[in-house]
C-alpha cells in the first residue's frame, strides 16, 4: 500500500505541475480577437427570445469573452446579462480573469426604437466588435429585446450621447456600467422566494376571481325549461348559469357568451385502473358524451365557467391527428402542431374563465387553452390513454397565463403541457403513468409548485432554454428521470426527486439549486452544461449509485460561502466544529464515492498526494478536471425530516 501510495504521489504531482503550468502560460490580450458569436458557448438569453428576435429582425446587442482560465470563448445575448455576471465575482471565481471582453458596437449603424420598443437597425447590418473598456453604454433608454429592457454600446461617445437624448437612459463608460450592475437584482434564493411568493398570490387572486363565477343566478334547466343542451345555451342570457341536470347528453357543443354551464357532479372517480370504459352518470352525474366527433365543449368568451359534470366521446380516437375544427383554424405553426388535438373542453380565446369539478375520460386532450389569459384549471380529472404514443395531453396551455391546479391525471402522452405561455401556475397537481408529468417548451416565469409525478418517463421536463422558472416543493419518483431543468436564471427549491433511474439534471446557468431532497436514484444528479455559473447548495444528495455525474469541462464548485451540501457519511471531520467536513469531496470522483463507502476509503482519500490535488484544484478557477466539488461537505443533512420521510416511503 505505501508503494502505492507513493507511486500515485509521483504522478498526481506531475500532473499538478502540468495543469498549473498551462494555466500560467496565456496569450497575450492584443493577440485576441472577436470570434464569430455563434462559435461561443452563449448564455443569457432563451431560445424562444433569440429566435423571435432573429425572425422579426429586431438587433441583439451581445457580448464575448475570453477568460484566462477557460477554454471556450463565452458568449452572452445582452451586455447587461455580461455586466451583471463579471460584477457578481462569479465569472472570475468560475472562469479567471477576463483576458478581453468585446461587444456590439452599434456606432455608425444608426439603431432606432420601434413603435412596440424594440431595438432595430432596419436594412442597415453594419455592426462590429468594440472592446468593452473603450466603449459607451446606453442604460435605461426605451430599447428593449424580446427578453425586456437592454443597455445599447456604441465605440463613440457621441453616438451613445445621440441614442440617449432620443430614446432616454443615460450613458456609462465600464466601469460605470459595472457599478450599476452591481445595485441590480440578485440571483440570492431571498430574490427568488420573494418571486414564489408573488406568483403564489397572483395565482391564488385568480382562483378567488375565477370562483366568483360559480355563484351566477340559474336562468335555464335543461328538460325544464328548454328541451336540448344547445337551446339552454341558446336561451340563456348572459352572466347566468344554465344547470344540467343528472344524465348522458349527447353533444358537440359551442359557448360565445359568458355564462356559467353546471352539472350535477362527475358521477364518476378516477382510480388507478384507467380500464379505458367509457364513463356513465352513475344515477347522479353529468355526462357529455362527443360520440367521438371532435372536441365536445368548445368556449369563445371571456369569463366563462364549466363546472361539476364528466365528458367522454372526444374524438378522433388518433387524438394526434388534425381534426376538422383546430387544424385549420389558426395559421400559426404552433396552433398546427401542438394544437391540432380534439379536446374535451377547447378555451379559444376566453379569458377569465373556469373549468373545475370536470372528469374527462379520453384518448385526445383534456382541456385545451388557447389564448386564453388568467384562466383557471383546477381539480379536473383526466384519464388518458393507456399507451402515451396514442395519447395527447391532460391539459395544454398555448400563449394563455393561467393556473392549472389539483389536477389528477393518469395515462395519455404528457400531464401538464405549458407552450409559450410566461408566468403559468401550476400546482398540486398529480400525474402518473406517462410520457412527462409537466412539460415546459418556449415559456419562462413559470411557477411549477407542489407537484407529484409518479411512473413518468421524466417527471419535470423544461426545454428550450427558458429563463426564470421557480420549481418547488415538487416530488418525483419511480420514473426514468426526476427532473430535467435546462435555462437561466431559475430555482429549484426543496423538491423530493426518488427512486428514479436518474434524479435531477441541472442544465441551467446563472440558477439556484438548493435544499432538494435526492435519494435512492440510480444516479442522484448529473450536471448538463458547460457553464459552472449555478449555486447548488443545501442539498441532501444520498443513497444513490452514483451521487453526481458530469461532462467534459470545468469544474462545477458545489459551494457558496462556505456552504456545501450533504452527500452522506464522507471522509474527513469536522474538527472546528461548524457543521463542515474539513475535506473537499468530488461527487462525481469514483475514488472519492469509493472511499465513502468502503473500509479503509478514507485512509486513501486523506492520502498526501489526492489531498495536494484536491487544494490545487479548489484553488484554481477553471481546472479542466471532469466533475464536481464541495469544499464544504455537510456533516448532517439540510432537511433532516424530509430525507428520514423520503427514506422510508412506500412506493405508490
Amino acid at each position: 500500500m505505501r508503494a502505492s501510495v507513493r507511486l500515485v504521489g509521483g504522478v498526481v504531482f506531475a500532473v499538478v505541475l502540468l495543469s498549473a503550468g498551462a494555466f500560467l502560460v496565456q496569450p497575450s490580450t492584443g493577440a485576441l480577437e472577436p470570434v464569430a458569436f455563434e462559435d461561443t458557448l452563449a448564455m443569457g438569453m432563451t431560445g424562444v427570445d433569440v429566435s423571435t428576435a432573429s425572425e422579426q429582425g429586431y438587433a441583439l446587442p451581445r457580448a464575448q469573452v475570453f477568460y484566462g482560465q477557460y477554454q471556450y470563448v463565452v458568449g452572452y445575448y445582452g451586455v447587461e446579462a455580461l455586466a451583471t455576471h463579471v460584477e457578481s465575482g462569479d465569472a472570475r471565481r468560475q472562469f479567471g480573469d477576463p483576458l478581453a471582453v468585446f461587444v456590439t458596437d452599434f456606432s455608425g449603424s444608426e439603431p432606432y426604437v420601434t413603435q412596440e420598443g424594440y431595438l432595430d437597425l432596419g436594412n442597415d447590418l453594419r455592426r462590429g466588435w468594440v472592446r468593452a473598456r473603450d466603449a459607451w453604454f446606453v442604460v435605461g433608454s426605451d430599447a428593449r429585446t424580446p427578453a425586456g429592457p437592454t443597455v445599447v454600446p456604441f465605440s463613440g461617445q457621441a453616438d451613445a450621447e445621440a441614442f440617449a437624448d432620443e430614446h432616454g437612459g443615460t450613458v456609462h463608460d465600464w466601469p460605470g456600467l459595472l457599478d450599476a450592475a452591481g445595485e441590480g437584482e440578485s440571483l440570492a434564493p431571498a430574490s427568488f422566494e420573494a418571486a414564489v411568493a408573488n406568483q403564489s398570490a397572483w395565482g391564488d387572486r385568480r382562483v378567488t376571481d375565477a370562483e366568483r363565477l360559480r355563484s351566477r343566478p340559474v336562468s335555464v334547466v335543461v328538460g325544464e325549461d328548454e328541451p336540448t343542451l344547445a337551446a339552454a345555451v341558446e336561451a340563456a342570457p348572459a352572466n347566468t348559469t344554465v344547470f344540467v341536470p343528472p344524465g348522458r347528453y349527447e353533444t358537440n357543443l359551442t359557448i360565445e357568451k359568458p355564462l356559467t354551464l353546471r352539472g350535477a357532479g362527475s358521477g364518476s372517480a378516477l382510480d388507478g385502473s384507467r380500464t379505458g370504459t367509457a364513463l356513465d352518470d352513475g344515477g347522479n352525474g353529468t355526462v357529455l358524451d362527443g360520440d367521438g366527433n371532435g372536441t365536445v365543449l368548445t368556449v369563445r368568451s371571456d369569463r366563462v365557467a364549466v363546472t361539476s359534470l364528466s365528458i367522454t366521446g372526444v374524438g378522433p380516437v388518433d387524438a394526434m391527428s388534425p381534426s376538422a375544427g383546430n387544424a385549420s383554424r389558426y395559421a400559426d405553426v404552433t396552433m398546427r402542431v401542438y394544437g391540432r388535438s380534439d379536446a374535451a373542453v377547447l378555451l379559444a380565446r376566453a379569458n377569465d374563465s373556469l373549468v373545475a369539478d370536470v372528469h374527462v375520460d379520453t384518448g385526445a386532450t383534456g382541456v385545451m387553452l388557447q389564448y386564453s389569459d388568467r384562466t383557471v384549471v383546477r381539480n379536473v380529472t383526466v384519464r388518458g390513454a393507456d399507451d402515451p404514443r396514442n395519447g395527447s395531453m391532460g391539459v395544454i396551455t398555448l400563449y394563455s397565463r393561467a393556473v392549472v391546479e389539483e389536477a389528477t391525471i393518469r395515462g395519455g402522452r404528457d400531464g401538464v403541457y405549458l407552450h409559450r405561455s410566461d408566468g403559468t401556475v401550476v400546482r398540486q397537481n398529480d400525474a402518473a403513468d406517462m410520457r412527462y408529468g409537466i412539460h415546459e417548451m418556449y415559456t419562462s416565469n413559470l411557477l411549477i409548485r407542489d407537484n407529484a409525478m409518479r411512473r413518468t418517463t421524466t417527471g419535470i421536463i423544461l426545454m428550450t432554454r427558458p429563463t426564470n422558472n421557480k420549481l418547488v416543493e415538487n416530488r418525483a419518483t419511480d420514473s426514468g428521470q426526476g427532473i430535467y431543468a435546462i435555462g437561466d436564471a431559475s430555482y429549484l427549491a426543496e423538491n423530493v426527486v426518488a427512486g428514479n433511474d436518474l434524479g435531477l439534471t441541472v442544465g441551467t446557468s446563472r440558477s439556484v439549486v438548493v435544499h432538494n431532497t435526492v435519494v435512492d436514484n440510480d444516479i442522484g444528479m448529473r450536471v448538463g452544461t458547460l457553464l459552472p455559473t449555478n449555486h447548488v447548495v443545501g442539498n441532501d444528495v444520498v443513497d444513490n449509485d452514483q451521487p453526481v455525474t458530469a461532462r467534459s469541462g470545468p469544474v462545477h464548485v458545489w459551494t457558496v460561502d462556505g456552504a456545501g451540501n450533504y452527500w452522506g457519511s464522507v471522509p474527513g471531520l469536522d474538527r472546528d466544529g461548524d457543521g463542515t467536513v474539513d475535506r473537499a469531496f468530488r461527487p462525481a470522483n469514483d475514488v472519492d464515492v469509493t472511499a465513502s463507502r468502503v473500509t479503509g476509503g478514507p485512509t486513501l482519500a486523506r492520502s498526501p498526494a489526492l489531498s495536494l490535488l484536491q487544494q490545487v484544484a479548489a484553488s484554481v478557477p477553471g481546472l479542466r478536471d471532469v466533475g464536481v466539488i464541495d469544499t464544504a461537505p455537510r456533516t448532517d443533512p439540510a432537511r433532516p425530516e424530509r430525507l428520514a420521510e423520503v427514506r422510508n416511503r412506500t412506493d405508490e
